[in-house]
């Protein structure tokens, strides 16, 4: 039976960024797979609790697509977290309704690959710097998945936009349609390095 996925798709700049158009391009027209744009549905910010936890219930993978806004993310976003995980219902005792559920998160970033080290400019890997999502997804007793990144997009070709597009057009139709191995997934800092040993 194939898994649905809800994509919340979080850029204030969508239409500026030529990496997350290539991405959003190549998400496959399925009934299965619901994109959700939050600063399109909210654009004064007053998201509607109630509807965003009925459509994380009718998902068995929710998406967190956003670009990486000092090491965080967008604003947008930071509230959805903050208002839709509510104590008593994504996590604390009776908090269940999101246990079991996969979240992954789809960054963008201008800065290279070799930039997000203990030596580079940003220190930190990117898995470090996301542990708080991580985390919240522990909280709220979801797996997290390592994340699909794209890196250097100020510098980026037309056919890297394309190459990586493609990628995340098949990483979600592997994520409908296959069981997902959490322990292959421990051994792998992004998901996109998992996902090409699975196409190839």
């Amino acid at each position: 039976m194939p898994s649905k996925i809800l994509i919340l798709f979080a850029h204030p700049l969508f239409e500026k960024s030529n990496a997350n158009n290539a991405l959003v391009n190549n998400i496959p027209d399925s009934p299965n797979i619901t994109f959700h744009d939050l600063y399109q549905e909210y654009p004064d910010f007053d998201i509607d609790v109630k509807r965003e936890q009925e459509l994380l219930v009718l998902h068995d993978i929710i998406i967190w697509h956003h670009p990486m806004y000092w090491y965080s993310c967008p604003p947008l976003l930071k509230q959805w977290i903050d208002l839709v995980l509510e104590h008593g219902w994504a996590y604390g005792r009776e908090g269940t309704a999101l246990k079991g559920k996969l979240l992954l998160q789809a960054l963008t970033t201008g800065g290279k690959k070799e930039n997000y080290c203990a030596t580079g400019v940003d220190r930190f890997t990117i898995p470090q710097l996301m542990e708080p999502f991580c985390q919240t997804a522990k909280v709220c007793n979801m797996h997290y998945l390592p994340p699909f990144v794209v890196h250097g997009t100020h510098s980026m070709t037309e056919d890297s936009y394309t190459k990586y597009g493609e990628l995340y057009g098949q990483a979600l139709h592997y994520l409908e349609n296959k069981e997902i191995q959490l322990a292959e997934l421990s051994n792998f800092k992004y998901f996109n390095d998992w996902i090409v040993t699975k196409i190839t």
